[in-house]
């Protein structure tokens, strides 16, 4: 007759030995806990002995134990920055963005300090702004860069006064209105500003590439003065823009040209601010030169 197809654990001699053995292995523990109570109680010493003996004989398995979980930390916390990295990055971003105006504005200040202690006869007053207004609109792919400011006539505005943004210099008004009134930017094709380098005081002129990007012709024949990451600022040279205003940064160099990025973008900003015309002060002699004497 065929065994049933339903056996209960009674039935199988190996499920009884598991149970026997694990009631042996609970007895056993609970004598070996009991024993070890008694001889902590009666006898401090051994039992400080025999604690030493496990402890060294289960320390590896602990150090292990303790690397793992190290691990594991470690993989959260690399984790977590992972996701962080991403906030911590644009709050550092924007740390370099003010640590570099700043640069650019303690640059342009050292230098024109040093020009007026060689220069004393010659006073440069900061003029004050014509109109701080808002940029109502900005042309970035069409065949000229202009942008659409929200003062023309009525508030002062002229053509040929520059205007420039927080950042650094965005261009020069070409157009007014009674109430608006078209600026050039420094990124177009026609456009020429005077620059110098921050970094050496070498004078230069920068030329809209009219892509968005700026060319840096210098002055001086010979191996280009410029290099990656220089920053630029107007010279004061020619008029119309005031000097030390912060214009681009280098972002690549050739044989005898460079390629910067313009700090302001017109299209990131809503206000600008329109300067008067600058005027190159003439130098005052202390003296008057003698003239001939004629026979």
């Amino acid at each position: 007759m065929a065994p049933p197809s339903h056996r209960r654990l009674g039935f199988s001699r190996r499920a009884q030995y598991g149970l026997f053995l694990g009631y042996v292995i609970a007895v056993a523990g609970v004598l070996c806990g009991i024993a070890l109570i008694i001889m902590a109680r009666f006898d401090p010493k051994g039992f400080t002995i025999l604690r030493g003996a496990v402890l060294e004989i289960t320390a590896p398995v602990a150090d292990a134990g303790r690397a793992g979980v190290r691990s594991v930390r470690s993989a959260n916390d690399a984790v977590y920055a992972y996701f962080r990295a991403g906030s911590q990055n644009a709050a550092l971003t924007a740390e370099l963005k003010t640590a570099r105006a700043k640069l650019i504005q303690a640059r342009a200040i050292a230098r024109e300090n040093a020009r007026l202690k060689q220069l004393l006869r010659i006073a440069d007053a900061p003029p004050a702004p014509i109109a701080v207004t808002r940029i109502i609109g900005s042309t970035g792919s069409n065949s000229q860069r202009l942008a659409t400011l929200a003062a023309g006539s009525a508030s002062g505005v002229h053509s040929g006064q520059p205007v420039r943004g927080a950042e650094g210099l965005i261009g020069r008004v070409t157009g007014v209105g009674l109430n608006f009134s078209y600026v050039l930017l420094i990124t177009d094709s026609s456009s020429t500003t005077p620059i110098v380098l921050a970094r050496s005081g070498i004078a230069a002129l920068a030329t809209g590439t009219g892509d968005g990007a700026l060319e840096l012709k210098t002055l001086i024949a010979g191996a280009t003065p410029f290099r990656r990451g220089d920053l630029i600022v107007t010279s004061g040279a020619g008029g119309i823009y005031p000097p030390n205003i912060p214009v681009g940064v280098v972002i690549s160099t050739g044989r005898d040209t460079a390629i910067a990025r313009p700090l302001a973008d017109p299209s990131r900003l809503d206000f600008a601010m329109v300067q008067p015309i600058w005027h190159v002060p003439a130098v005052k002699l202390s003296k008057p030169v003698p003239q001939p004497r004629t026979p």
